[in-house]
C-alpha cells in the first residue's frame, strides 16, 4: 500500500471522531506486515484524561486482535472549520506506545489532507523512549 494510500485510509477514520471539546478530528491507519490496515480515530472525553488518541485507538485494536507486526501509521488531523492541519505529528505518549511495539525504522507518514506527506521514522521522533526491556 502507498503512503497516499494508507493516508486516505487515515481519512476514512478521522469521519467518526468524536472530538467536541477541542474540535480538532485526528484519523490514523495502521499496516501491518502482511497488509492489514487497522484504523483509529481521536475519542474525546469531558474529564479529558480518558480521552484517546487516533494512533493509540489504532495500535490497540490491532493489538487486541493479536497482531504484533507493524510497517506504518498514516496520521491526517483537521480543525472544525474543515481545513487541515498542515502536518500532525503524533503526541509524546503515542510516540512511547510505538516505541512498545515497533522497532526504531517504524515509518510515521504524516499527511496535510492535499495529497503532500512526509516520512519519518519512530528513531526520529522519539530519540531515547523508554523502555524496560534488558538489552
Amino acid at each position: 500500500m502507498t503512503p497516499c494510500e494508507l493516508l486516505i485510509c487515515a481519512e476514512d477514520a478521522m469521519v467518526n471522531s468524536y472530538s467536541p471539546y477541542s474540535g480538532f478530528s485526528v484519523g490514523a491507519a495502521l499496516i501491518t506486515a502482511d497488509g492489514r490496515v487497522y484504523k483509529g480515530c481521536n475519542i474525546e472525553n469531558s474529564a479529558f484524561s480518558p480521552t484517546i488518541c487516533a494512533e493509540r485507538t489504532a495500535f490497540f485494536k490491532a493489538i487486541s486482535e493479536g497482531e504484533n507486526d507493524f510497517e506504518a501509521i498514516a496520521i491526517v488531523g483537521k480543525y472544525k472549520n474543515g481545513e487541515y492541519k498542515r502536518l500532525c505529528y503524533p503526541c509524546g505518549v503515542c510516540r512511547q506506545v510505538m516505541k512498545e511495539f515497533c522497532g526504531g525504522d517504524f515509518k510515521i507518514i504524516l499527511g496535510d489532507g492535499k495529497g503532500e506527506y512526509e516520512v519519518h521514522t519512530l528513531s526520529e521522533l522519539l530519540p531515547g523512549g523508554f523502555d524496560l526491556r534488558k538489552e
